[in-house]
């Protein structure tokens, strides 16, 4: 019997939604956090600070994956599930839900940022992901939806191709990382809109966030295709 068409029970849907929801909060106020911590560090440079930013999205990601991988797959995204559910490696059902989760773990994220930093953070809005100056919102969609699009191939191929957790991890955590450093000065690096989405709406900052919907979406969207395709 295929495994997709196996019912699930109550007990495993609350399971994987709230790991979902527990690995995003996780993601969205770590990674964020560090935005903001990288900005009141005096001395450090665009490009140390850039680093460090990634450093602590990779290893959150890697971490996460190690710790909730087993239970939910660790999307954490809503991109990487997009892809995972048009390359048929998540049931159908479950988007909606993952996504749901995922919103509500990035927006919980969001508020409890506020709670710590809002005394302190003011020019990075919360850690909030923003198009650099001269990048139009055409040119940020496009390179959000490059990186999201390496990032759920990155997904796609630990899920189905590496076998040890911990170089799963380490291949999706890693790729993250040298995307933030690259596309980072350009668009802040989303590549998820839940990332963006907790920071956006609780520090006030929404200008150019569908930016960070539709690239990611798009991008998640034509990696599930070709992976789904390549695989079959």
């Amino acid at each position: 019997m295929n495994p997709s068409t196996v019912p699930l029970s109550i007990s495993s849907f609350k399971t994987k939604c709230l790991s979902e929801m527990l690995g995003t909060y996780i993601l969205v106020f770590l990674g964020p956090g560090s935005v903001v911590v990288a900005h009141l560090i005096p001395g450090l440079s665009s490009l140390e600070a850039l680093t460090l930013v990634a450093l602590v999205f990779g290893c959150t990601v890697t971490s996460v994956m190690l710790l909730l991988g087993k239970r939910s797959g660790a999307h954490i995204n809503p991109a990487v599930s997009l892809a995972n559910t048009v390359a048929g490696a998540l049931r159908m059902e479950m988007f909606v839900p993952y996504v749901v989760f995922q919103a509500v773990g990035g927006l919980l994220a969001g508020l409890s940022l506020k709670v710590v930093f809002n005394t302190l953070d003011s020019a990075d809005h919360l850690g909030s992901t923003k198009l650099a100056a001269g990048v139009t919102p055409i040119e940020g969609i496009a390179l959000e939806a490059l990186g999201t699009f390496l990032l759920a191939i990155s997904a796609l191929s630990s899920s189905s191709f590496v076998h040890s957790p911990v170089k799963q991890g380490a291949l999706v955590g890693g790729t993250l990382a040298v995307l933030i450093v690259i596309i980072g000065p350009y668009t802040g690096a989303s590549f998820n809109p839940a990332r963006s989405l907790g920071p956006s709406v609780f520090s006030g900052y929404t200008s150019g966030q569908l930016v960070y919907w539709v690239g990611p979406l798009v991008g998640a969207g034509i990696a599930g295709l070709i992976f789904g395709a390549l695989k079959r």
